[in-house]
């Protein structure tokens, strides 16, 4: 138990980690009052797909900044900023819910300010997690960090349905609560070192995106981490812009119902962080993340086809673990083989299959619609694991190339 808490020992990453607990609290629990209230206002799964379309169109655009001003500026000033504009989001959403004045077109933009928060607030925090705990660490940090964010996940959903579903609440009272959360955040943000950055020299941020992406593609290795993450996530994790639509839609059941359901697969995921955690810097990590990646798309596939809710819900909780396992893993590997000066940019070019996922939305949305939902999940069930297959071929086919390049030659006629 020890080595899988060892970055916890660390004081400082500590109060980084509380900090993510009561930020992810905040923004699991919108996410699913934003799914609420697209589905209320609309019953279409378009509109489900159009809010997180605007949120990953913003990732797309923000993120490869994001990755730049993690590395030339402090990451206490760039989470703080971040962080602020979550919790503005949170409170301008109640107030539009709670004097009932909210329009669609206002998830809209509660989507845009989200993503854009995301877009830096997840380089920041990463880079920083890996400057207070040191590389030796830098898995084990990233697992637990996955850890609050997945733990908040077994409750922060289901509590913001199950307070959406009680009257004198409301979707209202929840988003209250949501913004309160991101203020207890914000304070132990504050309270971390401010620490600048390594090389703060100002330089053109388009040059330096550009540079972060030619970094990336000189790396052969990391280029088909990046690439294969970026498919994995774009097309399996799509299954959670569904889960009101699957749930009310197909199920005929109530907003609780998408809060537990939502909430599922943190239980995988809690399951599998803290012995994850002990393995996340050994030398089996990139084996694990193959099988976590594979598993991932199989299950999201028998979600679609899941003929009950209980049914679906076991089909999420093991989803979480595998999902789990393959972020945890692919970041750790990312970072691991990355310079300290290109960490952030290499993250934010991880965290683009977020984007990707948000983008993918709308499509898989509207292609629901002419095909049915269960058919659209197994089809983003089959894109993820199509592309865990590709790149496990590709890395086979690499390593016989490097055992070739290094396998010694013919003896010489006269020593034989």
């Amino acid at each position: 138990m020890s080595e899988a808490l060892s970055s916890l020992q660390i004081p400082e990453y500590r109060m980084l980690w509380w900090a993510g607990v009561f930020s992810f609290m905040s923004v699991q629990g919108q996410f699913v009052l934003r799914g609420l209230l697209a589905w209320d206002l609309t019953e279409r799964e378009g509109a489900l797909g159009l809010v997180y379309l605007v949120f990953g169109l913003t990732m797309l655009l923000a993120t490869p900044f994001g990755g730049v001003v993690a590395d030339r500026f402090a990451k206490r000033t760039v989470l703080l900023m971040s962080q602020s504009l979550i919790m503005i989001g949170a409170f301008a959403m109640a107030a539009a819910v709670l004097f009932d004045v909210i329009e669609f077109w206002m998830l809209l933009v509660a989507s845009i300010s989200q993503g854009l928060s995301f877009a830096f607030y997840g380089p920041a925090r990463v880079a920083m997690a890996s400057e207070l705990v040191g590389r030796e660490q830098l898995g084990n940090a990233i697992t637990l960090s996955l850890l609050s964010m997945n733990g908040t996940r077994v409750f922060a959903p289901a509590l913001a349905g199950v307070l959406a579903g009680i009257a004198i609440v409301g979707i209202g009272g929840a988003y209250v609560l949501s913004g309160i959360m991101s203020l207890v955040s914000l304070v132990l943000i504050a309270r971390l070192p401010h620490r600048p950055a390594a090389d703060a020299t100002p330089r053109n941020p388009f040059a330096e995106i550009a540079a972060g992406v030619r970094y990336v593609n000189s790396n052969r290795p990391l280029r088909r981490l990046v690439v294969s993450s970026f498919f994995i996530i774009m097309f399996g994790f799509n299954y959670v812009a569904f889960i009101p639509a699957l749930v009310e839609g197909i199920f005929g059941l109530d907003d609780t119902w998408v809060g537990l359901i939502s909430s599922a697969g943190a239980i995988g995921a809690v399951a599998v962080s803290l012995p994850l955690a002990a393995k996340a810097d050994g030398p089996g990590a990139k084996r694990i993340m193959v099988i976590a990646g594979a598993g991932f798309g199989i299950f999201v596939m028998l979600l679609g086809l899941a003929p009950t809710v209980l049914v679906a819900f076991g089909v999420v909780v093991v989803i979480g673990g595998f999902t789990t396992a393959f972020q945890s893993l692919s970041n750790t590997l990312a970072l691991t083989g990355a310079d300290d000066v290109m960490q952030g940019r290499v993250q934010s070019l991880m965290q683009l299959s977020f984007a990707g996922f948000g983008i993918a939305a709308a499509p898989l949305g509207a292609l629901a619609e002419v095909i049915g939902l269960r058919s659209a999940m197994v089809i983003m069930g089959a894109v993820a694991l199509g592309a865990t297959i590709v790149y496990q071929l590709l890395e086979m086919a690499a390593d016989r190339r490097l055992a070739d390049e290094v396998a010694p030659g013919p003896l010489p006629a006269s020593t034989v």
